[in-house]
């Protein structure tokens, strides 16, 4: 499919042509949903009624969110145009249009999100005893202090340099924090520049006074405990003026792998030149002179659209340490993940059979309201030691640095298993990391494959074979988020635990093509990308037209963390139109116009934000009463269904269908704080009541379930 426009629909049976169009400007900008998104995330931060170490944490999470965005998406466009090569628009707009509009929002948001840290959350973090000061707000006695700080911990680490015609103007890393320094001879009188690295190995927000109680405490940026100590950088020179600037380069990575024998080599290489990618936006402190913007304007190659001029302090990234402040009354409250009720050992002096647990009843978890060290890494903590376990296969894509899931793996294979572990080394930002556990794994005696060419592997899956009484036996886990223990006490994830040999069967048939040349495209109940889960998904939504059009009842839920794809969107719209009730509950990109006479008046759009990044995948239809629900890896977006192996499947438990038909129902109602996008493309967020006072925090409710169904079957 060409991306570059969107696909006309196709009639479906007894349709006519002229029925079946819809109109061209039907889908919402991808870019500029996703910097909705964005500003769903910098509305928790405005929120007064959260706490304030929280809204702190999602100004320094908008920050992080908005350079990931300009390194890929922008950075991405932004080539293209360069290279001639055809900008993927969903709304058959010029790329250049495109740029613009995405500039202007992105101006807006940064000064938004300046302003709710100034005006906002600073303010509110004083009133609770927190304070980023500056050097100029110091006594005597708070300098002498930091003085002390600064000579043995800062200033042997600086490098100033010089910009003349002996030193040319210096790289400057991505991301990086830097001071532009004008200085002068006392001697000659002649002005001359420098720059100066503000180091990244230190944090940002350093003590003033380590002795200060947490109910007081002063932070200062390092960036001005430095620019405050220049005179001794530039002996016999006098410090005429300085100012804060940072860049952001293009960082995306691009393999030709047909071209390439070496997959890591190549990819090896792409990161080296990833770290020399061109600028697309820089960064500056308000009161930086013109003389100092030209020079950085001309040396970056940048237009003065892509200049940004903001208050200090610059990248608000920083704030992400104020959220280490234990200050429990400032913080969300405290939440313990639960065991899933199933797993729970029948002592607390033993540990849980996982696998006699799975052998009685398939299991959904239920992250991080359920706690995945004692369900997922369990499992395969107990597979690697079980002798009566015989192979291990497994798909990673993002994985922490002291990860038990690949220690598990390791140990298996030192054991004498067959481990096979399927590691996607492309998954962005994280190719480094993974890297490195190939290389680890494969000198365990881990058989480590790449995936296939041309192709991510983003499903989530474990794969078990065990021998009991002399037959083989098929454990697996098929999930919506990484196996990652870190990322899984902040993301939500649904993952199940099953026995049933069907699914076993079908992750044999997956792995074999995943390590090797099969190509398989039957599988029970499984839903696999990229051969037939978009058509998969086709199929069942146009089975709820079919049966809105013959007066049955029908509906489509799904829940994703973004949707762009054209060939859904416009199923969806149609089914719409025959008059199936559809409710899509999104996180992030949404292209889908809702509320549209005509084609998406049944349409309903959801976003969920909170504590937890909500990350889950689910597919739910009607189904004549019988609900269809599905799981698993995929977004609606053209890379998951066209360009990534990606697994869904099918719930068969009514009791895990219901409880997730339950989370519609749930993150629906009028009574829970929530985003909804209206017809004219706003997002509007509902989370006061008619008398002023919040509505329920959907994710508060999620951990009072899991508690619940704890206790119900306890009994």
């Amino acid at each position: 499919m060409n991306e570059l426009t969107a696909p006309l629909p196709v009639p479906l049976p007894g349709e006519s042509l002229a029925g079946a169009l819809l109109p061209l400007d039907r889908y919402l900008d991808r870019e500029l949903s996703w910097l909705a998104f964005n500003q769903r995330v910098l509305e928790l931060a405005e929120d007064a009624n959260l706490p304030v170490l929280e809204r702190a944490n999602f100004l320094a999470i908008f920050a992080s969110n908005l350079d990931e965005f300009f390194m890929v998406r922008v950075a991405g466009l932004k080539r293209r145009i360069v290279t001639g090569l055809a900008v993927p628009t969903n709304v058959g707009r010029a790329p250049h249009d495109v740029l613009s509009d995405i500039s202007e929002k992105a101006h807006e948001l940064q000064a938004r999100h300046a302003a709710a840290y100034k005006d906002l959350v600073s303010p509110a973090l004083a009133e609770a005893g927190i304070h980023v000061v500056t050097w100029d707000s110091l006594d005597q006695a708070d300098k002498d202090i930091l003085y002390q700080h600064y000579s043995a911990h800062i200033y042997p680490i600086l490098m100033p340099l010089a910009v003349d015609p002996a030193h040319p103007f210096p790289y400057i890393s991505g991301l990086s924090l830097n001071l532009s320094i004008r200085v002068q001879n006392t001697k000659t009188g002649k002005e001359e520049f420098a720059r100066l690295k503000v180091p990244q190995m230190m944090p940002r927000l350093i003590r003033v006074d380590a002795r200060e109680d947490l109910d007081y405490v002063r932070y200062i940026a390092l960036e001005d405990l430095i620019a405050n100590h220049l005179d001794g950088l530039f002996p016999g020179m006098k410090v005429l003026d300085h100012h804060v600037f940072r860049v952001t380069r293009n960082e995306d990575v691009e393999i030709e792998e047909d071209e390439t024998e070496n997959l890591i080599q190549a990819l090896e290489k792409e990161l080296l030149r990833r770290r020399f990618g061109p600028p697309i936006r820089l960064e500056i402190s308000e009161d930086m002179d013109q003389a100092t913007i030209d020079l950085l304007i001309r040396e970056f190659d940048i237009t003065e659209q892509e200049v940004y001029v903001l208050p200090a302090p610059l990248d608000l990234r920083a704030l992400f340490g104020l959220h280490r402040i234990d200050r429990p009354e400032l913080h969300y409250p405290n939440h313990v993940p639960t065991t899933n009720v199933w797993l729970k050992p029948s002592s607390s002096n033993e540990r849980a059979d996982i696998f006699k647990a799975v052998a009685r009843r398939d299991i959904l978890l239920h992250h991080p309201y359920e706690s995945f060290a004692t369900s997922v890494q369990a499992f395969l903590e107990q597979a690697a030691a079980d002798p009566n376990v015989l192979a291990i296969k497994q798909t990673l894509y993002r994985t922490s640095g002291d990860s038990p899931i690949v220690a598990a793996l390791i140990k298996a294979a030192e054991s004498g298993k067959q481990v096979l572990a399927l590691v996607e080394i492309k998954a962005r930002f994280d190719e480094e990391a993974n890297i490195v556990w190939a290389r680890k794994l494969e000198k365990a005696g881990v058989h480590v494959v790449y995936g296939i060419v041309g192709l991510k592997t983003h499903c989530k899956l474990v794969h078990v074979i065990r021998e009991e009484k002399g037959v083989l036996k098929h454990y697996s886990h098929i999930g919506t988020g990484n196996y990652n223990p870190k990322t899984s006490r902040i993301y939500e994830d649904l993952g199940l635990l099953t026995s049933s040999e069907t699914v076993g069967k079908d992750l044999t048939k997956l792995f074999n093509v995943l390590s090797g040349y099969a190509i398989e495209k039957k599988y029970k109940r499984l839903l696999v990308a990229p051969l037939h889960l978009r058509n998969g998904l086709l199929s069942r939504i146009e089975a709820e037209a079919a049966a809105a059009r013959e007066g049955r009842q029908s509906g489509i839920k799904i829940k994703v963390n973004s949707i762009v794809d054209e060939v859904i969107i416009d199923a969806l719209y149609r089914a719409s139109r025959d008059g199936v009730p559809v409710d899509v509950w999104v996180r992030g990109i949404c292209a889908i116009k809702a509320g549209q006479p005509g084609y998406s008046e049944n349409i309903r759009v959801r976003s969920v934000l909170g504590r937890y990044l909500e990350h889950s995948r689910i597919f739910a239809f009607h189904n004549d009463g019988d609900p269809d629900v599905l799981i698993g890896s995929a977004d609606m977006m053209h890379r998951n269904l066209d360009r990534r192996i990606e697994a869904l499947v099918k719930l068969t438990a009514p009791e895990h269908v219901e409880q997730v038909l339950d989370m519609f129902t749930l993150a629906f109602s009028d009574d829970i704080d929530s985003w909804t996008l209206e017809a004219d493309g706003r997002w509007q967020r509902h989370h006061l009541n008619a008398q002023g006072q919040p509505l329920e925090d959907m994710q508060a409710r999620q951990m009072q379930l899991a508690m619940a169904r704890r206790r119900t079957n306890n009994r």
